[in-house]
């Protein structure tokens, strides 16, 4: 077992099993033995790879999203750009590139990024170095400073630890992490029955809860409603709330058991987009989508600007374009633990727009508003 596996244990065996959210928790994000604390998990030496590190045309469309935004919302003269979960920086880098064809948006915007890893801070410090604008670092959301704000979330929502409660004889009952016979880390189910989950499921049952998403979600969309803006999160998910869970935990970029070795691998969940859209609309928010990441992208103009790419470019470029383009768009047919059969990275993640309510439309999104 892993150092942090080590101490988990000792508390479970002092103390009794912990929750599951408990569990996420000290996995991801423990001072000393953390994943996101002690490491950068990102690219081919890492565990996995996101979009913005796949393509430059990825940020460069999120950019140019945020640009069109920022003249709908009547060209403000100053914006709080946040970016939660910013990995190295890389998107930021090329939305800011792209944001530049309206140089008065760049102009308004102070940049910040939320995040709690230092060894991602450092990453993008030296990303951002030329950015050319004002960054701010912030722990939380809640320290960003008040005032309109554009919001990116990609591939945020989905590590924030999530709780699982299991159904039982005698009701609903939290899934927890305790001890084996031999010692190791074990699933079980706790000893309080839940008496708010009233939802009828079979014995054996498992429902996949994320309040802290929700929170946060929640959170965002009242500043939104309070002072103008959008979000847009893009996340691997769902969009009708069902029973089942998605625990996942990578590890060079290959599925490994999620109570093996905590901290040594990364813990994540699928985002259940129905419930992000209801804390959204439940702080007085409108939401739009979501819609697949295939869809957003092509309405953004991925092919035109992979043909501007490639243009000029030589094979290798030119088949390297290519492969990208298909990466971020295509939906190829791939397993998820709740849903059986779905779509790759075009189809299974998604984008979810969220706006004052009576705001401009955000691109991408002119179908499928829905009122608060």
């Amino acid at each position: 077992m892993s150092a942090l596996g080590d101490i988990i244990a000792s508390m479970i065996a002092e103390d009794g099993p912990i929750s599951l959210e408990q569990y996420m928790a000290l996995a991801l994000g423990d001072p000393r033995h953390g994943y996101y604390m002690t490491r950068d998990p990102l690219g081919a030496k890492g565990d996995f790879i996101t979009a913005p590190e796949i393509s430059q045309m990825f940020g460069e469309l999120i950019g140019v999203w945020c640009a069109d935004y920022w003249t709908r919302m009547g060209e403000p003269a100053r914006v709080h750009l946040v970016e939660l979960g910013p990995g190295r920086g890389t998107l930021m880098r090329d939305a800011l590139r792209a944001a530049r064809v309206l140089p008065a948006c760049v102009n308004a915007l102070d940049v910040h990024l939320v995040d709690t890893s230092p060894v991602l801070r450092d990453s993008q410090r030296a990303t951002l170095a030329s950015a050319g604008v004002a960054i701010s670092w912030h722990a939380s959301f809640d320290e960003v400073p008040p005032g309109p704000l554009i919001v990116i979330a990609n591939e945020f929502f989905d590590a924030l630890p999530a709780r699982h409660y299991v159904r039982t004889r005698d009701g609903w009952r939290g899934r927890v992490v305790g001890l084996t016979r031999d010692g190791r880390l074990g699933f079980g189910a706790g000893p309080d029955v839940e008496p708010t989950l009233r939802v009828e499921a079979p014995d054996g049952a498992i429902i996949e809860i994320n309040p802290i998403a929700q929170r946060v979600m929640g959170a965002i969309a009242a500043r939104i409603e309070a002072h103008g803006g959008a979000v847009l999160a893009i996340d691997y998910g769902y969009v009708t709330t069902s029973l089942g869970e998605t625990l996942q935990a990578m590890r060079g970029h290959a599925y490994v058991n999620p109570l093996d070795e905590p901290g040594e691998a990364d813990l994540t969940t699928h985002v259940d987009f129905a419930a992000l859209g209801r804390a959204a609309r439940a702080a007085g928010a409108a939401t739009f989508g979501p819609v697949t990441q295939g869809q957003l992208l092509e309405r953004l103009g991925i092919f035109d600007r992979a043909r501007s790419l490639a243009r000029g470019a030589d094979a290798p470029r030119i088949r390297a374009i290519e492969s990208e383009l298909k990466r971020l768009i295509a939906t190829n047919d791939g397993i998820s633990p709740v849903h059986g059969k779905v779509s790759g990275m075009g189809g299974l993640f998604k984008a979810l727009a969220v706006t004052q309510t009576g705001g401009p439309i955000p691109a991408g999104f002119e179908e499928g508003a829905s009122a608060p």
